[in-house]
Parts: C-alpha cells; sequence; structure tokens
C-alpha cells in the first residue's frame, strides 16, 4: 500500500469518530504538557542557577592562593609532598604570568583590609575591598543606588547597605523592617569620608629610618627597612549597593568598595606584608589573585596551568559538581512524574484503536479480500496511532509552555511585591520540545502494537460476516 493512500486512510478513519478521537488526543496533549511543564521547570532553575552565577562574576573566575599560606593547602597537595615553606610567593610577577595566560581576560589581586573610616567626625571601623572595572557587571550591583567608579583611580567610595545603616545611625533593630536602600542613599550620596591607613615605605637598608610621631619601623624577613607611616584618603560616596554582608563572596566581601588600581597606589600595608616580602625586593605579596577567563568551559585548562606554575587553585565549578548531580537526580523525578500522565494517555490510544477494530471490522475483511496484507493492517493501525501521537504532542509542547508562562508570569508578580527582582525560571528548549513530540510518537506507536497486531490477526472470511 502506498504511504499517499495509507495517511488518505488514516486521516479519513480519524474523522470517522471525531469526538473519540479528539479525546483520546487531548489525553496525549495533557500527557506531554505536564512533562514538558515538569522538565522545564527543572531545565529553567537550571538555566536561572547557571545564569546568575555568570553574572556574579564567579563562574568563570578562579581563585589562585599560594601554598605557602596554610589555608591554600589541600589533600591532593599533601600527598604530592607540596612544602609550603619552599612553594612560589604569589606576587606581582606572577599575577603578570598568569595575565598572559590564554584564555584568560584578567588577573587581579584580592586586595582587603580593615582600616578606620571617618565620617563627620565620627570614627567607623569596617572591611574595605577594592573591585577592578570590571565588577560593573557584576549582578550584586544591579540594584545600586547612585553609580559606579569613574574610573579605575578615583578617590571614589560605594557603600554597602549595613555599612550605610552605621553612618547614618539607622541600624534596625532585630526583627524590624530594613530601611529602603534609596532612603540610605539619598543624604549619604556626594558626600566625602576620610580612610585612614598604614602604609610601608622601604628605606634603604644601611639608613636608618627616622622616626616621625605617626610611623614606626623595623625589619622585614628580607633584611631590608621599612617606615610605616600613617595616611589619609578622601573618598567621595558615589553609590550604595543593596548587597547581603552574609552572602557577599570574592571581591564583593566587603562593607566599603574602591577601585583596584587606585587601593594599589595607596600601598596599604595588609598582612602580607608582614608575612614576608617578594622575591623581587619592591614588588607586593598577594593573600590571593582572582584570575577571570574568557569562557566558563575554559576554566578547567586555566587552573591546571595555574597549578603547573606552583599555584593552588579554587573554581566555582569545583563546589558546582555535586549541585550538577543535584540537577541530574531533580531531572529524573521531574520526567517520571511527568510521564505518569503520558503513560494514562497510552492506555485511552489502546481504548480507542480497541474500539475502532470492533467498529470496523467488516472494513478490515474487505481490505484484506481485495488483497491488503495483515502488514498493510498494522500499518494503518500505526498510521492513527501516529497521527494521535504527533497532533497530540505539538498541542502538549504548546499547553505545556503557556502553563509556564502563566506560572513565572504570576509567581514575578509576587516577587515584585516581595521587593525582589523578577526571575525567568521557566525554559522550553527546542531540545526539550522535540524530544517531548519524539516521545509522544513512540509512546502512541508502542500503544497501537496491540491493536495492530490484533486487527492484522482477523480472519477476513468471519470479519465480512459481523454484522
Amino acid at each position: 500500500m502506498k504511504i499517499s493512500d495509507l495517511s488518505e486512510l488514516a486521516v479519513r478513519n480519524l474523522r470517522e469518530s471525531v469526538l473519540r478521537n479528539s479525546l483520546t488526543t487531548v489525553g496525549i496533549s495533557v500527557g506531554v504538557a505536564s512533562l514538558v511543564a515538569m522538565l522545564s521547570l527543572g531545565t529553567g532553575l537550571q538555566q536561572m542557577f547557571t545564569r546568575r552565577l555568570a553574572k556574579s562574576g564567579l563562574f568563570d573566575t578562579v581563585v589562585v592562593t599560594s601554598y605557602r599560606n596554610a589555608r591554600g593547602m589541600g589533600r591532593d597537595e599533601e600527598r604530592n609532598g607540596v612544602n609550603p615553606a619552599e612553594s612560589r610567593v604569589l606576587d606581582e610577577p606572577a599575577r603578570r604570568e598568569m595575565e598572559k595566560l590564554a584564555n584568560v581576560l584578567e588577573a587581579y589581586p584580592d586586595i582587603r583590609f580593615s582600616t578606620e573610616l571617618r565620617f563627620e567626625d565620627k570614627p567607623h571601623l569596617t572591611m574595605v575591598s577594592a573591585l577592578p572595572v570590571s565588577a560593573k557587571s557584576n549582578d550584586a550591583f544591579d540594584g545600586m543606588q547612585g553609580s559606579f567608579f569613574s574610573s579605575d583611580t578615583a578617590p571614589e567610595a560605594i557603600l554597602q547597605k549595613s555599612f550605610a545603616e552605621d553612618l547614618l545611625g539607622k541600624t534596625p533593630p532585630l526583627g524590624a523592617p530594613e530601611p529602603n536602600v534609596a532612603d540610605l542613599a539619598k543624604p549619604l550620596l556626594g558626600k566625602d569620608l576620610t580612610m585612614l591607613y598604614a602604609q610601608r615605605e622601604p628605606t634603604p637598608a644601611p639608613a636608618v629610618p627616622l622616626r616621625p610621631a605617626d610611623s614606626t619601623s623595623g625589619d622585614s624577613t628580607a633584611g631590608a627597612a621599612y617606615t610605616v607611616v600613617s595616611h589619609e584618603q578622601k573618598l567621595k560616596i558615589v553609590g550604595v549597593s543593596d548587597l547581603d554582608p552574609e552572602s557577599m563572596r570574592g571581591p564583593t566581601r566587603g562593607r566599603l568598595f574602591i577601585p583596584l588600581k587606585l587601593a594599589e597606589n595607596l600601598h596599604v600595608m595588609g598582612m602580607a606584608d608582614l608575612r614576608e616580602l617578594s622575591h623581587s625586593g619592591d614588588e607586593p605579596v598577594y593573600g590571593s589573585i582572582s584570575v577571570r577567563v574568557k569562557d566558563p568551559s575554559q576554566v578547567k585548562g586555566v587552573e591546571d596551568a595555574i597549578k603547573k606554575m606552583g599555584f593552588s587553585t579554587f573554581s566555582i565549578l569545583d563546589a558546582s559538581r555535586s549541585l550538577q548531580q543535584v540537577f541530574k537526580v531533580l531531572f529524573a523525578f521531574l520526567g517520571i512524574f511527568g510521564s505518569l500522565a503520558l503513560t494514562v494517555a497510552s492506555i485511552g490510544i489502546v481504548n480507542t484503536l480497541v474500539m475502532a477494530i470492533l467498529e470496523r471490522r467488516r472494513e478490515i475483511g474487505i481490505m484484506k479480500a481485495i488483497g491488503a496484507s495483515d502488514a498493510d493492517v498494522k500499518k494503518l493501525f500505526f498510521a492513527e496511532a501516529g497521527a494521535m501521537g504527533i497532533l497530540g504532542g505539538i498541542i502538549g509542547v504548546l499547553f505545556g509552555w503557556a502553563i509556564g508562562q502563566v506560572i513565572n508570569f504570576g509567581t514575578n508578580i509576587y516577587l515584585k511585591r516581595q521587593s525582589i527582582p523578577p526571575e525567568h525560571f521557566w525554559a522550553v528548549p527546542w531540545w526539550l520540545a522535540t524530544g517531548a513530540i519524539i516521545f509522544a510518537v513512540i509512546v502512541s506507536l508502542v500503544s497501537g502494537l496491540y491493536p495492530a497486531s490484533r486487527a492484522a490477526r482477523l480472519d477476513p472470511v468471519q470479519a465480512l460476516r459481523y454484522e
């Protein structure tokens, strides 16, 4: 039997029992819609997780530490016999070497120090963190009031919300609602504050450094003399960010932020200065360096290259492996529960085609009498089952997509009322839509196996006698 004749006959047979076949198709559509809705939720959550990580600047970042830092030591390094005392120093030459690696966008030091700031003649002790220009695209500053730094050396500052509350004396009591960021920023933007910090100034070894009233002197571990001098730096408040101090990581782990180049030029004395000097003498030593990679897929290669340089590395990909495993398990469960409705729909296909056999026994007998083979009869019923599967699959995908959009829209209305930024956590990628339709067709064909076999086994003589 020709494919065109088979298709025409299948469509005609489906039209003869429109109501029954339509209800069966609707059952398939509901099953596919539930499957698509479940899996699209899991896909959307994973994409939202990946999108937030990528925008946070952590997903494409490798944090580098020296084995000299005890916190950088891991079990693998201990097994390999890495001696912290003999490991390489994380200094400026090492940073420049990392920046020249393939697929690296930038490598910047993690400059963070605790110091005193004065605002309206009142002292405030806080943690200051330096930010590179690339941090402007970080999602941590999406809801910021004011603006980002005008340049990478500008004497400007961005405040974290809780520190802004401290400056204004508006720290809410426990359990009370927090002040709005816009209300905090209004009296602070454009104001100046003074940062007091200690700076180490190297002195030639033969010379004896002077000891002014605000300075101390001593010898470094390298044997070079230096003088520690107190300095002041005026900073203009240009922004207030709604950052959660409990969730801040990397360069955003601080309460006051200044441009990275400005921090480097200040030469603020930190813990690394007290531990050791760089082998080159004048080069700064860093506690850690953040290396930004062009693409998250290239993080592993950059990590391996940095490890060969003699440093310890960590990336969010290392920590996300277990989370990826959780998403795989989530997909499995969502797929199983979504398939239950499609399984119920397959029973409806069997019922519809079996009833069609009983109603069309005489027609089947005539087909066999004029030369149709058992295979032709099977193909006819398979064509009818496949047609219902294709139509039900397409309608189900559209229905599942619509369900997701409605729920996503309603959820975002709720989030907006709670002053939470809207999110798109429902996604139907092309592979999910195509896979759902193919799965619906396969289920329909499998459901048509028994009715097709039963129809093919009919005796044409008995079928022609059937009334």
